[in-house]
């Protein structure tokens, strides 16, 4: 049992797009998809406690990272701050959740949506491979991340708006920036604006550094624009039939 939890794990390396990391990506995308079939003919009674079990598992997936980091000697400011995109979201969950705001509903739609896809398709795992407890803790939290925007969409009916664009664009901006001032000073590569991921990812297609900055940039953009256009057409066709 101890082995699931080693740093130096022996049961086998993450394979990139192999049976478990296939297998996992079908899990969340099954429940995605149920959700938006027959999520509204879940009873009103029993929506509070799904929002609540949603941000217990999210904050214990993100807290229990935290403590097998500091159990396994391998903690660091460099690394552990929650100043990653999908960490920034796991841990402002409540504004969702709790709250129930829509304006961090915007973010958590484009922003982490987009952030844990990429995580999810592109894991930073090494040899962590199922069944050790980061490859279960990593693919639970970018899918729960995804599924409480998805549930929140289309059982809680959230939506974002074309005002949505700009405000999350602004934000997410900023945020880069802020990451690009301290990354120097604090020695740490957080959302990647001071060189790659060590494993394959979307960024090794998109040229050296500092233009795949660049490219991430333009790609950011993209996304939103992607993610909002399944709003954008059952809009225009509410518009067309008037």
């Amino acid at each position: 049992m101890g082995d699931y939890f080693s740093r130096d794990y022996s049961g086998g390396a993450f394979v990139l797009f192999g049976r478990d990391h296939l297998v996992s990506l079908a899990l969340i995308l099954g429940v995605c998809l149920g959700l938006i079939v027959f999520g509204r003919r879940i009873p009103t009674r029993a929506r509070p406690a799904i929002r609540w079990s949603m941000l217990v598992l999210i904050c214990l997936c993100e807290g229990s990272w935290h403590v097998w980091k500091l159990a396994t000697g391998d903690w660091s400011v460099q690394v552990m701050l929650p100043l990653w995109l999908c960490s920034v979201t796991s841990w402002t969950m409540p504004f969702l959740l709790v709250a129930r705001s829509q304006r961090y509903y915007e973010w958590a739609y484009f922003m982490g949506i987009i952030g844990a896809s990429m995580a999810l398709l592109t894991p930073d795992l090494t040899i962590y491979g199922f069944p050790h407890f980061r490859f279960i803790e990593f693919l639970l939290l970018h899918g729960l991340l995804i599924i409480a925007v998805v549930y929140m969409t289309a059982v809680e009916g959230f939506r974002p708006t074309w005002h949505s664009l700009p405000r999350v664009i602004l934000a997410a901006n900023l945020y880069w920036l802020f990451c690009g001032v301290v990354n120097p000073w604090l020695g740490s590569n957080y959302l990647y604006t001071a060189g790659k991921l060590p494993t394959p990812s979307l960024l090794d297609v998109l040229g050296p550094w500092p233009w795949y900055l660049l490219a991430m940039e333009g790609l950011g953009l993209l996304f939103c624009l992607l993610l909002y256009l399944p709003f954008a057409l059952r809009d225009g066709m509410r518009h067309a039939r008037r």
